[in-house]
């Protein structure tokens, strides 16, 4: 029996058809309803986040209304539109992060990147159970990575950069098994590097730079297993030891960077064995050995080995290299010769080598074939003459050849070299006449000195260069009549040539010149009698010509002159009233008169030799006495000298009457003085308790502060020291008294070259005086911001002159030295507590020398540590939790220097702003809109020369003055990063652009800067 028909057939297959029919339309209807459903409770999240950030204005366009969510352009989602990524990133955000935000099922990508997010890490985010992305680079996240980071499974990017996350890199990181990239550069960690990163096998990004509070550490062996790796980043991490030899296994590494550490050993040859190796950066480290002879690493781009110990030959290999940009070597020890190769190489762009011990000559291919930008060989041995295609393709741009053998004439091609902005040959052999065109470009720096030039200076001149410098040669003729147009020149040196004529006045027109040296030429005639412009001339000489004539009194009126050298010349007449020199040399002229009383002591005793007519009271300066007149030869001579005789008698009865009665008076009062005042000296005196008290006047008040008046007060041996009388008319009871001796005592046993010596101590119940070592040169507050404040009754002889900026480096290192000295190496730490620019003293040299050290707190009494009264500080200068809670710490110091910083690197005052702001907020508020820092740097010394190192120290200054205290670097780091800054700019190392990286600030978004220019 059939149990199916084919008519019965046809109908089951239609009803199972219908019945499949309606099962998929109610399926794909639950479907619709529950997708429907997601979107409006991911939609109702996010409103819910909204609301959590308080509404910002950048999350305006979430609302209600506008239910298409996914076309935000803070959310990614999926093809079926349900939430997979949010990005909140450079928002000012200052809420934690809501755990609420792992309600959104799907979500794989979270970036917050650059907010202000606080708080400990959100471990909450492993509800978030599909995450592969996450980024909480530059926020204000605290305390140590969670041990749990290994339940973020699916985790292939991690993010925690430029956070102030310290303690451990736990372990458990090492169970990530999908990261692909983990970025935790510029962070706080002070605790070890686990090994089991080493576990990472799909590693291919690993970068930890920028954490120099790690305890010394060897590069795991285990690491170079990492065989997807492609950039290892460990800059300033403490690493020590060797490189592992088994870094060759690292088939897939395309870019290293472990500079400023103290590796040593020697560089492994598996290194130059990797074929897909392109950067190579391992300057600053204590490297040593010969450099590996075979390189195979032929897609090399940038090698950079510089500041090391490494000895032997450039290997002939490099000039294999065809794609190899820049090449660093410099401040080694290697020898030998530049192998010809590397002149023929088509991509290279930058080439140093300065400060090793190579010799021999050039390779005359240099610059013909590639686009050659930086050439550095000083301080070496080389001979021969220059390559003559060096600016071949025009867009060479720094030479720097100085302190070699080398010789002959400038290549003719570098009267064409347009590009050129640095231009350093000095103290070689050439000769020659320097090419025409290279006078007129846009140099910032000409400095041929110690050579065998000829020529005549021309009669125009580049507007950008600020030093010329062409001292020792054979250069001849006048000074030409365009010299006003050099308005930018700070350093003129021409000594020894054979310049002739007289000195135009249009020389004095220069603004900016501090430095002008002129000596041992043919000059003749008068000097100029009006002076046009030199405001922030400090160092004039021209000794050995034939000038003649008056000195002009407008030389007396220059304000910041410190060094005048006029000897052997012819000049007349006598000495006008001059500014307070600290080296004056006026002899083998032809002056008279009296030698100014300010001169007559023996600091100057060789000033003023072989000029006859002048004469002077004090036997220091070896000259006639004033008073001597010589013998009359008239018949009346012998009546002349009886009525001489009485009349000196006499005169010298009543002196003697009157001296009697004035040492019985001083004995009297001094008696009186001796008997009210106590001296506690740190060394041996020459004066006494009455010296200093009896110039206590109106007159030698040179400055007042917080703490009372500060006296000038002359005394033999010392010349001069500075008196500040503090707490006139409050007696002090006996505790507050005995603490203060004990603090002075421990602040006068304090010697440092960066801080004001503390002399001796003098009180009575009454009245305290600190006697200091007197400085010369004022406060750096007078030299930066004088022009934009009035003048003052106790302003002297400062008045506002351009300090170069290597003059203000120089300032930021001295002051940073002793700030780092009182808080790490005195026991216990000495905070200043009132760091400004009116506290910062300079000498002749302008050295700096913080004054006023310890004050803040010997003068503190004793209950007011929990009052506000307690907090001494300056507007603009005083760190946040200070004003808030009077907390004391040496990082308020630390703040205090970022201030300075910013002031010497943007020129405005710290206060620059409204009531409500400081020049720290402001360079925070530019840092954080990504601002050009160029545009902020004062203009009055930004040179291109020097606009990077300008640049690093504002940042510097930036990340001083850190909200959080934690996050600041110490004084101690500080130091570091500002001495490398001169480091570089003496050693002609370029440190950089504006864009460039500085420890303790970087922007972890950019792409990781490999550039053979920056600070490393």
């Amino acid at each position: 029996m059939k149990l199916f028909t084919p008519s019965s057939s046809s109908s089951y297959l239609n009803l199972l058809f219908h019945s499949l029919a309606i099962l998929l339309l109610v399926f794909t209807h639950a479907n619709s309803q529950s997708q429907s459903q997601l979107h409006d409770q991911e939609h109702a999240i996010l409103l819910r986040i909204k609301e959590y950030f308080e509404n910002p204005p950048f999350l305006s366009h979430w609302t209600s209304s506008n239910f298409s969510h996914c076309s935000w352009p803070e959310i990614k989602c999926s093809d079926d539109d349900s939430v997979t990524g949010l990005t909140l990133s450079n928002n000012s955000i200052h809420q934690t992060i809501p755990s609420f935000i792992c309600d959104l099922k799907n979500l794989t990508h979270v970036d917050f990147y650059n907010n202000y997010i606080p708080g400990e890490f959100p471990t909450y985010l492993v509800n978030c159970s599909k995450l592969e992305y996450l980024d909480l680079s530059q926020n204000n996240f605290v305390g140590s990575i969670p041990r749990d980071i290994g339940n973020f499974s699916n985790l292939q990017y991690l993010n925690l950069a430029y956070t102030n996350l310290s303690g451990d890199i736990p372990s458990s990181i090492g169970t990530l098994k999908e990261l692909r990239n983990l970025q935790l550069q510029n962070c706080l960690f002070n605790g070890t590097i686990p090994a089991e990163i080493g576990n990472l096998t799909n590693l291919e990004i690993l970068e930890l730079s920028g954490n120099p509070m790690l305890p010394p550490s060897r590069l795991h062996d285990n690491w170079t297993r990492l065989s997807k790796l492609k950039f290892l980043f460990m800059f300033e991490c403490n690493l020590v030891g060797e490189i592992p030899d088994t870094i060759g296994n690292m088939v897939a590494l395309e870019r290293l960077d472990l500079s400023v550490n103290d590796l040593s050993g020697q560089i492994p040859s598996g290194l130059f064995m990797l074929k897909s190796l392109n950067i190579i950066f391992l300057s600053r480290n204590n490297l040593s050995g010969v450099i590996p002879d075979v390189v195979e690493a032929l897609n090399l781009t940038i090698i950079d080995l510089t500041q090391n110990s490494i000895s032997g030959k450039i290997p002939d290999g490099f000039g294999k290299l065809q794609s190899l940009t820049g090449l660093a070597l410099s401040i080694n020890n290697l020898q030998g010769e530049i192998p010809q190769s590397i002149g023929l190489l088509p991509s290279l762009v930058d080439f140093k080598v300065f400060s090793n011990k190579l010799s021999g000559t050039l390779p005359p291919d240099f610059g013909r074939h590639s686009m050659l930008k930086t050439f550095m060989i000083s301080d070496n041995g080389f001979s021969g003459k220059l390559p003559e295609n060096l600016c071949y393709n025009v867009q060479l741009q720094n030479i720097s050849v100085y302190e070699n053998h080398l010789s002959g004439e400038l290549p003719k091609s570098l009267g064409d070299c347009s590009s050129l902005i640095d231009l350093k040959i000095y103290s070689n052999e050439f000769s020659g006449s320097i090419p025409s065109g290279l006078w007129t470009f846009n140099l910032s720096n000409f400095m041929v000195s110690r050579n065998k030039f000829s020529g005549e200076l021309p009669e125009r001149l580049s507007s950008s260069i600020s030093r010329l410098e062409i001292d020792y040669n054979q250069f001849y003729g006048r000074i030409p009549k365009g010299v006003s147009s050099w308005t930018n020149v700070v350093v003129f040196k021409a000594s020894k040539n054979y310049l002739n004529e007289s000195i135009p006045r249009d020389l004095t027109a220069l603004p900016k010149l501090t430095t002008l040296l002129l000596d041992q030429n043919h000059f003749t005639g008068s000097l100029p009698s009006d002076i046009i412009s030199w405001k922030s001339l400090s160092n004039l000489n021209l000794r050995q010509n034939q000038l003649s004539g008056h000195i002009p009194d407008s030389i007396g009126h220059l304000p910041v002159l410190s060094q005048l050298d006029l000897s052997e010349n012819q000049f007349s007449g006598q000495i006008p009233n001059l500014p307070r020199l600290t080296n004056l040399n006026l002899s083998s002229n032809s002056l008279t008169g009296r030698v100014p009383n300010e001169f007559e002591n023996s600091a100057f005793e060789t000033s003023f030799l072989n000029n006859s007519g002048l004469c002077s009271d004090t036997s220091a300066l070896n000259l006639r006495s004033c008073n001597y007149s010589p013998p009359s030869e008239s018949k009346d001579s012998s009546w002349s000298v009886a009525l001489i005789i009485s009349l000196v008698v006499v005169a010298c009865f009543l002196a003697l009457l009157a001296l009697f009665l004035i040492i019985r008076f001083y004995r009297k009062r001094k008696r009186g003085l001796d008997r009210s005042w106590k001296i506690i000296s740190f060394q041996r005196l020459s004066f006494t308790e009455s010296n200093i008290v009896l110039s206590l006047t109106d007159n030698n008040i040179i400055g007042s502060g917080g703490y009372g008046a500060v006296y000038r007060s002359a005394v033999d041996g010392l010349g001069y020291v500075a008196v500040k009388k503090i707490w006139e008319q409050k007696k002090l009871d006996k505790k507050l008294e005995n603490s203060f001796h004990t603090e002075v005592k421990i602040l006068g046993n304090i010697r440092h070259r960066n801080i004001v010596k503390l002399i001796c101590c003098i009180s009575k119940e009454d009245t305290m005086l600190l006697v200091y070592e007197y400085v010369e040169n004022h406060s750096l507050d007078r030299w930066l911001h004088r022009k934009n404040k009035s003048s003052s009754a106790v302003s002297g002889s400062v008045h506002h002159a351009v300090l170069d900026w290597p003059k203000r480096l120089h300032i930021a290192i001295g002051t940073a030295q002793g700030l780092s000295y009182m808080h790490h190496d005195c026991s216990p730490p000495i905070v200043h507590r009132d760091v400004k620019t009116s506290n910062i003293l300079l000498d002749d040299q302008f050295n700096a020398k913080v004054a006023d050290f310890g004050l803040a707190r010997i003068l503190m009494k004793p209950g007011e540590l929990a009052t506000m009264s307690a907090v001494i500080g300056s507007f603009g200068y005083m760190a946040p939790e200070y004003i808030q809670t009077t907390r004391v710490s040496e990082k308020i110091d630390v703040f205090s220097f970022g201030v300075i910083l910013l002031e010497l690197t943007t020129g405005k005052e710290a206060n620059y702003g409204d009531e409500h702001s400081s020049l720290a907020e402001w360079a925070w508020r530019h840092h954080q809109l990504g601002s050009n820092i160029e545009e902020l740097l004062d203009r009055e010394v930004m040179e291109s020369s020097n606009s990077g190192g300008m640049c690093k120290v504002f940042k510097l200054g930036v990340m001083c003055t850190a909200t959080l205290p934690s996050t600041r670097p110490s004084m101690k780091e500080v130091l570091q990063v500002l001495l490398s800054c001169e480091e570089f700019s003496k050693g002609e190392i370029n440190i950089g652009h504006c864009d460039d990286d500085v420890p303790f600030l970087r922007n972890s978004k950019s792409e990781h800067k490999l550039d053979i220019d920056n600070d490393t």
